[in-house]
């Protein structure tokens, strides 16, 4: 009885331990728990079988006691019947059901005490598994609001740097076409208006401008 107890008191000693190290301290906690019901499984069958040795010893011991008292009351009326042989061999089985007697008592004693200290060991396993569940539950929880915490980190991450890092090209992209909109619509006025040097510039040179912008876009593009 007392290696049961010792036994239970390192795999309580060892989940602490393992409870402190583990990345997964429910599914460590779940295993700790399928054992521990296992355990109280097994030490209810062995209550069971104490309980029924208890009261065979007890019933030994009341039978030894009865035929005590049956064989005292027996050898007093051979004594006063004058059967002075007859009561010695009636007291002489008192005297053996008396050592039976004392021997189932002594028998019944141990198991009693024997049943008792399972009963407590057995209440104490309960105790344990119901506490150790709760350590489950409150794991459970601290696992879950990690894994809420970290959806809503990376939730924030993603609001936080890549939404302004999108409008921000877009307002480029948007003012970039703006401008080119709004230099189109010069030229076109300078055209309508008649404005500029076309007139007064040659053929060649604005034909030599004109390849050399090309070219330059040309190569902004292979850029």
């Amino acid at each position: 009885m007392s290696v049961f107890r010792r036994m239970r008191d390192i795999t309580v000693a060892n989940l602490n331990e393992h409870l402190e190290q583990s990345q997964d301290p429910v599914k460590l906690i779940d295993q700790f728990l399928v054992s521990t019901r296992q355990d109280i499984g097994e030490a209810e069958k062995l209550r069971h079988q104490y309980a029924s040795h208890t009261r065979q010893m007890k019933q030994q011991a009341d039978q030894a006691a009865g035929m005590v008292h049956k064989r005292e009351e027996q050898a007093s009326m051979a004594l006063k019947a004058g059967e002075e042989h007859l009561a010695k061999l009636a007291l002489q089985e008192k005297i053996l059901h008396e050592e039976k007697m004392e021997q189932y008592n002594e028998l019944y004693a141990q198991s009693n005490a024997a049943l008792q200290e399972l009963d407590e060991q057995i209440d104490q396993l309960k105790v344990e598994y119901q506490n150790v569940y709760s350590k489950r539950q409150y794991y459970y929880a601290r696992m879950q609001t990690i894994q809420l915490q970290q959806r809503m980190n990376q939730r924030s991450h993603y609001n936080g740097q890549n939404v302004p890092r999108m409008f921000n090209r877009l307002d480029d992209q948007v003012s970039d076409l703006e401008y080119e909109a709004q230099s189109l619509r010069d030229l076109r006025r300078m055209s309508q208006d008649g404005s500029g040097t076309s007139g007064t510039m040659s053929s060649s040179t604005l034909d030599k401008e004109l390849e050399r912008l090309k070219q330059k876009l040309n190569n902004d593009r292979k850029e």
